[in-house]
């Protein structure tokens, strides 16, 4: 989308710094930009030194991770007389519950950025160059209403916490955890006396309504997500003796469900594991050739992650009832078998709150799963109510429940 931004508001100078009057932001143009930008990007691994890493593949697209919300931006960084472009950053603004503290009705809604993509060239380090990408980016998010910026990484990365804690003021605020599930070549059943049901985008948005109006991070745009191409859909799992008593179309929940929708991933960008021994690499070979021949042996093999790959959002999980778990793990073997019919996805991956009860219902490999950190930083900082700081009234009464917009991962 085309943005109306001054370049004064894009631009940032310090006088008594000759390193940061080196540095020039300005917003993202695609034709001149792109190919610096790839070339950027296609230097950042991520993992730390001496440890296998992640590279990112945005397949052409270096919007393509904020492509799919209404208002979002890039930036660029220029450093030096030639206006190399060493920095990036990507931002986009939403409209999120932000959970109930009991004193206002539900739901209550909050517009806020989310900071992501942040990237500085290696050679252009400690230089300043993250912080003015964030400030910018900032004052971007503040000229278009946004009340809060928060941003995810993962809980070791201790260089991007200590830039967003230490030098641009954000605040540790959540801890969700990212469960991942490898797809394996074997089928996974479903228990014959349960029944996946797919549920409609407009039954899926009343249901997803109610069920999060408490929770944190709900988007108001709902309907946008659940219509989007890149949904493969919303699905119910309930015992199949349910339904001689409830119709799915009636807008009434079962007395025990359980819920998720699909985000395909892979249509926006693609990972690759890197830095592997080759004795690692033989072994994870050696399951998956032993799963693809005997596939009734199911064996927990590692897939092809060493290759470029997709995956599997799950998101919008919930449960209810007695049968929620059992109902819930029927889930996820659904959703796995729908990545084993494709050729391009590994993984099944989902996130949620730390002490959301639902947590200990989703199958994931530990040793692929990670522990994320939100941090959060109240953008106008003159309105000092706390009835309206989110940070501060929701810190010891908040939901356990987070809801992860799948655009943002």
């Amino acid at each position: 989308m085309s943005l109306n931004i001054s370049e004064e508001n894009l631009s940032t100078y310090d006088n008594t710094n000759k390193k940061t009057e080196e540095i020039v932001v300005r917003q993202y143009d695609e034709e001149k930009d792109k190919l610096a930008v790839e070339e950027l990007e296609g230097q950042c691994d991520f993992g730390q030194r001496g440890q296998p890493s992640l590279f990112t593949d945005l397949m052409g697209d270096p919007i393509s991770r904020i492509r799919n919300l209404p208002l979002h931006v890039m930036l660029v960084a220029e450093y030096g007389n030639d206006g190399d472009i060493v920095g990036v950053i990507r931002g986009c603004i939403k409209t999120v519950t932000r959970g109930n503290n009991g004193s206002t009705p539900c739901p209550v809604y909050v517009k806020i950025a989310y900071v992501l993509g942040l990237r500085v060239s290696s050679h252009h380090r400690r230089l300043g160059i993250g912080t003015k990408l964030v400030e910018n980016l900032e004052e971007w998010s503040k000229i278009n209403g946004a009340k809060y910026a928060y941003m995810a990484t993962d809980s070791s990365n201790e260089a991007s916490i200590k830039l967003f804690i230490s030098k641009c003021n954000y605040a540790k605020f959540r801890t969700p955890s990212v469960l991942v599930q490898p797809v394996h070549a074997h089928y996974k059943p479903v228990a014959s006396d349960i029944a996946i049901v797919r549920v409609s985008p407009q039954l899926s948005e009343s249901f997803y309504r109610r069920i999060f109006a408490n929770s944190e991070f709900f988007p108001k745009d709902i309907d946008h997500i659940l219509d989007n191409k890149l949904n493969f859909g919303t699905f119910m799992a309930v015992p199949k003796k349910t339904l001689l008593n409830w119709d799915p179309k009636s807008g009434s929940f079962p007395t025990t469900f359980a819920i998720l929708s699909v985000w395909n991933t892979k249509e926006v960008y693609k990972l690759q594991v890197r830095g592997v021994s080759s004795l690692k690499y033989a072994c994870c070979l050696g399951t998956r050739v032993l799963d693809s021949w005997m596939p009734w042996l199911r064996v927990p093999s590692i897939p092809n992650i060493f290759k470029m790959f997709g995956f599997y959002l799950l998101y919008g999980i919930h449960m209810e009832g007695k049968d929620g778990p059992r109902l819930m793990k029927s889930l996820y073997a659904f959703a796995h078998n729908m990545g084993r019919n494709d050729k391009e996805c590994r993984l099944l991956v989902s996130e949620v709150g730390f002490d959301d009860p639902i947590k200990e219902a989703i199958p994931r490999w530990n040793k692929f799963s990670w522990g994320d950190l939100w941090c959060m930083k109240k953008l106008d900082v003159n309105e000092l109510s706390k009835d309206d700081n989110w940070m501060e009234s929701q810190v010891s009464n908040s939901s356990s429940v987070i809801f992860v917009d799948p655009r943002d991962f």
